[in-house]
């Protein structure tokens, strides 16, 4: 048993112990938590000071038991309510106020299975708090995300029906390598078929999904999270080459990959190759490096930096 662990925290396994072994003993209970027998006893109390009715009866076959005042009903979640909670943990996505939900409807069975005292609270918080909701998140189909997962595992082709945010559909067979979260948003990390470009999709933009009886061999040394920046990163509106004054490791720190390809001309210089349709914010990422830099191609970006660059000089005021 962790010795870190808090009372509570070991109260809860007694409480566990107790339900898997109706009947056990002082010092059995001890010994399976790793604590004296006094030890065992104060978290007994621990639990019922908490309301939760814990029986002790004398004798030979006496030891341990829950009284009947604790309902702890299975829990039996469907599959859109498990997969919910999985990717709430995720997303950091939690609609725990609404019971119509996957993800309020799996929380209110476990507040439902909680000994009255603690369900009360767990209640109150749940109908209390209130998130700030994250207006850039996009969250999918749980079973369509649940079944790219599945065929990513299988390394199995699927034909997915895409809509772009044009609104335009398509239908494409696809590699799917890898599912990634990012920043609220959920990315298939494919690679067209056959053997065609690589491809980032948003999982809820797909509005259909088919298993292929095909498979095919994921790349080695596959970094699924690197390759979406970096598609990221390219075909934007607006392409940019930035030659910036440091070596490339300085560099890395401190720009995103989403940025652009980083690439080492020499020990001391460092070139940005990229796209962007948003140049201001392109140029205020590059004005936080803490190294000289120029923009070699990219007259969108040169005119965003330029008005940052008066922006800021504006605020500092006249010279004195």
């Amino acid at each position: 048993m962790d010795p870190d662990a808090s009372p509570t925290a070991r109260a809860l396994l007694a409480l566990e112990v107790i339900q898997s072994l109706p009947g056990v003993t002082a010092d059995r209970l001890a010994t399976k938590l790793g604590v004296s027998d006094r030890a065992a006893r104060r978290y007994i109390a621990i639990l019922r000071e908490a309301g939760i009715p814990v029986e002790s009866v004398r004798g030979r076959y006496g030891g341990y038991r829950l009284g009947r005042g604790l309902r702890l009903p299975p829990l039996v979640f469907s599959a859109s309510e498990a997969l919910g909670l999985v990717m709430a943990v995720l997303d950091g996505h939690h609609e725990a106020g609404d019971p119509s939900d996957p993800v309020g409807s799996a929380l209110g069975k476990i507040v439902r299975a909680l000994p009255e005292p603690v369900a009360a609270q767990a209640e109150a918080v749940r109908r209390a708090a209130a998130p700030a909701p994250d207006r850039a998140a996009a969250r999918p189909d749980p079973a369509t995300t649940a079944l790219l997962v599945q065929a990513c595992s299988d390394a199995r082709l699927v034909q997915l029906r895409y809509r772009s945010e044009a609104g335009n559909e398509w239908d494409v067979d696809v590699e799917p390598w890898a599912v990634v979260v990012r920043h609220g948003r959920w990315y298939l990390v494919c690679r067209t078929d056959p053997k065609g470009a690589t491809r980032a999709y948003r999982v809820d933009r797909i509005c259909s999904l088919e298993l292929l009886d095909r498979t095919f061999t994921p790349p080695a040394g596959l970094d699924p999270v690197a390759l979406l920046e970096e598609h990221l990163s390219s075909g934007w509106e607006f392409d940019v080459e930035v030659r910036i004054d440091a070596g490339l490791d300085r560099v890395a720190r401190c720009l995103p990959r989403t940025l652009g390809r980083l690439e080492q001309l020499d020990a001391n210089t460092t070139r940005l190759v990229g796209s962007t349709s948003n140049p201001v914010m392109y140029a205020e990422h590059l004005a936080l490096l803490p190294a000289p830099y120029r923009i070699v191609r990219g007259p969108e970006l040169v005119e965003a930096a330029r008005a940052i660059a008066t922006r800021m000089l504006d605020a500092a005021g006249p010279l004195t």
